[in-house]
């Protein structure tokens, strides 16, 4: 037995009754093993209901004392003659522990860890802070770590200490507000949250982990200590193909899906499909469709799955809906093998409230803004990150890397930037502050951007980073460089409103609204742009692509054909939401699933066939590809025909040859010998006509054409073709034979 004095020696009666409470905030200068005045060490340990400790040497397990209870809430102490690593032996009421004491090891995080993050510049910020199974002086465990400055005591909670927050509170870092310990003899799949005192001393509401690699599915809450194990990845030949690619030169057509909604297992009570499941399912489905790439709706941990993951609290973590972080890498392999891409939605916006998260997360406004006139969403009742804030910009950086690094994917599309860039965004007036110039621009978010996408591309030059806004914001897809915000696609909103206002009309109409299909090509390379029909056109009562569409059911199902051929021969990469390319007739529910019984149904499988050839042109004619960015290789072939709601384009290769034809007719009336004025003589090949008997049309277009040297629409040459109702054609012609000459006049 030891001197409970010289246990004790410098520590004051205050100070023991903060650690025993719970509140104090500085744990390691307590407990632990600590140089007395007489030379030799003390050892303190809070051990709540333990019965008896022993000091026991870490490398013979010779008991080096017995420790005394020196305070009766379970504070044991003991005196050593010199400096040993040692284990702590605990006598619990129903088992014996032998363990290495969480206060005998040294900070964890280096200064060099520290600065980076409080300037903002730690983009590997999830093996810094979050938990971490690491080894330290030959023992396992995990570090865990977490920024929350503005706290008075922070502890790890979890199974491991039965949720007690007296158990490990852990070690302030002050130069940068973080807080850490190393937990030993714990690993991998351990839930936890953080147990933190406000400034004041106030409890707050356990919190789950900013920086957690995996988290419990939900309704719960917890993190989870995610595998430091890397992922055995098979898309070496993938990832070094990527890094030569252009994508703009190249044909881009995703599948956009909710991963949750795409299938249910009917058989196992309408559950979703896992990552695995979906790796045998959608991988496969997608590839065979032709998509190049596979978006998925946000799959960051979110509380409530009706958000669809648009409001996150898990930003560096695979939602464990659908399995755990292997799997969805799994899944992210999977598509890479079948030649397919994978891009993330990924929402910088925002956050919800919900209080074991982001909110308030050490009792004052951490991560938003503490005046609601810049904070909260009035839209989506969230809660808007603090971008004037290094720590906060770092953290949506090195998230934005997480799952470019970690998880392979190969791009993100950034949710709601249009509620990013301005302060009045859906505010009425005199609720928003100006910035500082007086304006309504979003100055740090704009440096947001700008610095995110400049250290993507500096890190990985092949990742697409994609902007949804909807406003008319300039050069968004400009490098930061040159004065733009560095995004490399947009999702062009104003076309999909306007394409979709038009098909809407009941045909009789449409004349009166003919530059609504026009205007696009106006402005249709002063970005570089993606033609979305997403998710957000077939929901909250808008009704399926389908069932917008006028008519009788074979009208309507003629409409979305002749769309889908405007689409994919319009300039533009293509988006296409999951359900719209067998035109579902529901709109999208997120609890139900893609109505693929449908496909039993001739009309639905032929326009399942139909996007299919889509994108197999689109994907293997390079003038369908070349005018997505490039304004020399579009021309209109047929434009003003309002009367009749005719529209003819044309495509073109970087050498002005092979071109394609996309023609239009958006009535029901049949047009017979149709002229359009083509800008080379001799044969043109039809290579795709939406009223094919094989897409569930009546076959009633034109076959390969002949020019005829009769001048129309200003060219020299023309083709007589018959236009189907309500139908889109593709007419292909190439260098050859028949080629006589007659570039337009």
């Amino acid at each position: 037995m030891s001197d409970v004095a010289d246990i004790l020696s410098g520590v004051d009666a205050g100070s023991i009754h903060a650690v025993v409470e719970g509140r104090h905030g500085d744990p390691f200068s307590i407990l632990g093993m600590h140089k007395g005045v007489d030379g030799r060490y003390s050892v303190r340990a809070y051990l709540p209901g333990a019965l008896r400790v022993e000091i026991l040497d870490r490398d013979s397990d010779r008991v080096l004392a017995l420790a005394d209870l020196i305070h009766p809430a379970g504070l044991f102490g003991a005196m050593l003659a010199e400096r040993n690593a040692y284990y702590l032996r605990i006598q619990w009421p129903d088992a014996v522990q032998v363990t290495a004491d969480p206060y005998s090891f040294a900070p964890l995080l280096g200064d060099l860890d520290l600065h980076l993050i409080s300037q903002g510049t730690h983009y590997n910020l999830s093996k810094a802070l979050g938990a971490n199974p690491m080894t330290i002086d030959d023992v396992a465990g995990v570090r865990f770590a977490v920024w929350a400055p503005n706290a008075s005591r922070v502890s790890v909670v979890g199974d491991f200490n039965a949720w007690d927050g007296r158990r490990h509170p852990m070690r302030l870092r002050p130069q940068a507000g973080v807080w850490e310990i190393f937990v030993p003899h714990i690993t991998d799949g351990e839930r936890y949250k953080f147990e933190i005192l406000d400034r004041f001393g106030n409890p707050l509401p356990q919190k789950a982990d900013p920086v957690a690699r995996a988290a419990e599915p939900a309704p719960s809450t917890a993190s989870v200590v995610a595998s430091s194990e890397p992922f055995r990845w098979n898309d070496h030949d993938w990832m070094d193909k990527c890094r030569s690619t252009d994508h703009f030169a190249k044909a881009l057509s995703i599948y956009e899906v909710h991963a949750g909604s795409w299938l249910r297992n009917m058989e196992d009570g309408g559950r979703a499909l896992d990552w695995i499941e979906l790796s045998q399912r959608l991988v496969p489905y997608v590839r065979e469709m032709g998509f190049t790439h596979i978006e998925l709706m946000p799959i960051m941990e979110h509380p409530f799955g009706g958000s669809w993951g648009y409001q996150p609290l898990g930003l560096f973590s695979p939602t464990g809906r659908h399995g755990t972080p292997e799997d969805f890498a799994y899944f992210v392999d999977r598509c890479h093998q079948e030649g397919l891409g994978v891009i993330l939605d990924w929402v910088p916006a925002h956050f919800p409230t919900d209080v074991w998260g982001l909110a308030r997360f050490d009792g004052t406004a951490l991560y938003e803004h503490e005046d609601p006139r810049e904070g909260f969403h009035r839209d989506w009742n969230t809660l808007i990150y603090n971008l004037g804030r290094n720590e906060v910009k770092g953290f949506l950086i090195a998230s934005a890397l997480e799952w470019l690094e970690r998880y392979h994917v190969d791009g993100l599309r950034v949710d709601a930037v249009a509620s990013m860039l301005y302060r009045d965004y859906s505010r009425p007036e005199g609720e928003w502050i100006p910035n500082r110039y007086g304006g309504r621009e979003n100055l740090e978010a704009i440096e947001f951007f700008k610095h995110l996408n400049s250290i993507v591309h500096e890190r990985h030059p092949h990742a697409l980073m994609i902007a949804e806004e909807s406003t008319a914001f300039p050069n968004i897809t400009k490098p930061a460089a040159e004065g733009g915000l560095g995004f490399d696609m947009k999702w062009n909103m104003g076309w999909m409103h306007d394409t979709l206002h038009y098909m809407s009309d009941d045909p009789v109409y449409r004349k009166y609204h003919h530059g609504s299909m026009t205007f696009g090509m106006i402005y249709a390379y002063s970005e570089r742009f993606i033609l979305p029909f997403s998710h957000d056109e077939v929901v909250h009562g808008k009704g399926s692509l389908l069932a917008k569409m006028p008519g009788d059911p074979s009208q309507k199902m003629a409409n979305l054909r002749a769309l889908f051929g405007f689409m994919w021969g319009h300039p533009g990469k293509k988006l296409l939401f999951m359900g719209g390319e067998i035109g579902q007739w529901s709109e999208w529910s997120h609890d139900g699933s893609v109505e693929w019984d449908l496909l039993d149904e001739p009309s639905h499988a032929g326009l399942q066939r139909l996007v299919r050839d889509l994108n197999r042109i689109y994907g293997h004619f390079p003038c369908l590809q070349h005018g997505d960015t490039m304004p020399d290789a579009f021309e209109w072939a047929v434009a003003d025909d309002a009367e009749q709601s005719v529209f003819g384009m044309l495509r073109f290769d970087a050498g002005r040859r092979p071109a394609i034809l996309v023609i239009s007719n958006f009535t029901p009336i049949f047009r017979s010998g149709y002229r359009v004025g083509v800008p080379f003589a001799g044969l043109w090949r039809r290579i795709l006509d939406t009223d094919d008997l094989v897409y569930g049309g009546a076959g009633m277009g034109s076959g390969d054409r002949l020019s005829d040297d009769f001048p129309a629409h200003g060219r020299r040459q023309s083709l007589l073709v018959d236009l189907a109702p309500l139908s889109t054609a593709m007419f292909l012609f190439e260098d050859g034979e028949a080629m006589t000459g007659g570039e337009q006049s």
